[in-house]
């Protein structure tokens, strides 16, 4: 193998499959180029061919693919001393939503600035894995039982603050990325065991501090059919219209269940379910093929990260977007209770889209700021 084939295979030489110039990986651009081009044809038949909300829509996901470009050219080694301060200010704004938060719909999670208003919890889902991985990156990996310990607390805080928001979702998300960057840390089967023992001794404490919609979810998901036209009306209206699409579907703009507004949230939590009514089978499995994808060549990129940080902090950002699938698509086919996590870079909104964007500008930007080694 000659000196320049091997540089070019760390990514330091020629810059094959990847913008060399602008740090982006190609291929993985390409596959969420692929998926919002996918995501804007689903949601402009769940909005009604409502050509104001698409445009809406765009604007929002060019904010947020100039984000990803920008934070790809930030070298992993300035994310690494940024990460603790980062954290401390996530956690610093929860307590003032805690405090003099704006409330909207029942629940307190917003922060009022004057210029902007927005959810403090939304910028955990990346300082949490970006605190983390700072922390096992400090010794040699396993991580040791005062590492664990001190993980756990990073996690438990702010999944406490927002969960008492109320916003169960992006809790959930938080808590898991926590827990995945903890467990590519290395943990033993042995301590993942003990874990999951440990939360299901937890269970119960859970139970009683959720509030009465929150549990009513959890009956809801189990029998749904026992409140028909209440609770259980989105669940059943979902899975009616991913049903009726069969294997082909009833053709873009024709599904019934969303035009006539039966499917409640069908261009948000719910527009999965549009997809399955319009393309059936085949086209739920090419987006999924799509999510695939790009999962995939994100923990390929973590698997080729030149240190501790970069390795963890790509995956553990790359199984936070698997999670958002897998939370979505699970409660859209009643498999999971409904908790209010969006279609990721399908469902209409900016606040999810922009945060996966920037991490999947780290996940780049770990890759392509790789450093060349000698011949």
């Amino acid at each position: 193998m000659t000196g320049s084939a091997r540089l070019s295979d760390l990514g330091g030489g020629s810059g094959r499959g990847r913008l060399a110039p602008l740090h982006l990986d190609w291929p993985l651009l390409f596959g969420l180029v692929l998926l919002c081009s996918i995501g804007l044809l689903v949601l402009y038949s769940a909005v009604g061919e409502d050509p104001e909300r698409l445009r809406g829509q765009l604007l929002r996901l060019a904010l947020a693919f100039a984000l990803l470009i920008g934070v790809a050219q930030i070298p992993p080694a300035q994310l690494r001393r940024w990460s603790l301060a980062l954290f401390a200010a996530g956690v610093a704004m929860l307590i003032l939503v805690w405090l003099v938060g704006d409330t909207g719909k029942g629940a307190q999670r917003w922060l009022d600035l004057g210029v902007v208003r927005f959810q403090p919890s939304e910028l955990l889902k990346l300082a949490v894995p970006m605190v983390l991985a700072w922390l096992f990156a400090q010794r040699p990996l396993p991580p040791t039982i005062p590492q664990l310990l001190v993980a756990a607390a990073i996690v438990l805080v702010p999944v406490v603050l927002i969960a008492r928001q109320p916003d169960l979702g992006t809790a959930l998300l938080v808590a898991s990325a926590g827990g995945l960057v903890i467990f590519f840390a290395g943990l033993s089967w042995r301590a993942i065991l003990l874990l999951g023992g440990l939360a299901a001794a937890l269970a119960p404490l859970l139970w009683a501090t959720m509030h009465d919609y929150q549990r009513q979810r959890v009956l809801t998901f189990l029998n749904p059919e026992s409140d028909p036209l209440g609770a259980g009306y989105h669940i059943i209206q979902s899975q009616i219209a991913i049903g009726s699409g069969g294997l082909h579907g009833k053709g873009w703009l024709h599904g019934t269940q969303s035009h006539l507004e039966f499917l409640p949230e069908r261009s948000t939590d719910f527009i999965f379910a549009v997809l399955g009514e319009e393309r059936g089978l085949v086209g739920i499995l090419i987006v999924l093929a799509v999510y695939l994808f790009i999962v995939l060549r994100g923990l390929y990129i973590a698997s080729q990260a030149q240190d501790t940080y970069g390795r963890l902090l790509a995956g553990g950002v790359t199984m936070i977007f698997f999670v958002y699938l897998f939370v979505n698509t699970g409660m859209v086919t009643g498999l999971l209770p409904v908790v209010g996590v969006p279609l990721p870079l399908i469902s209409y909104g900016g606040t999810s889209m922009v945060t996966i964007m920037i991490g999947f500008g780290m996940v780049m930007g770990v890759h392509t700021h790789r450093k060349r080694l000698p011949v």
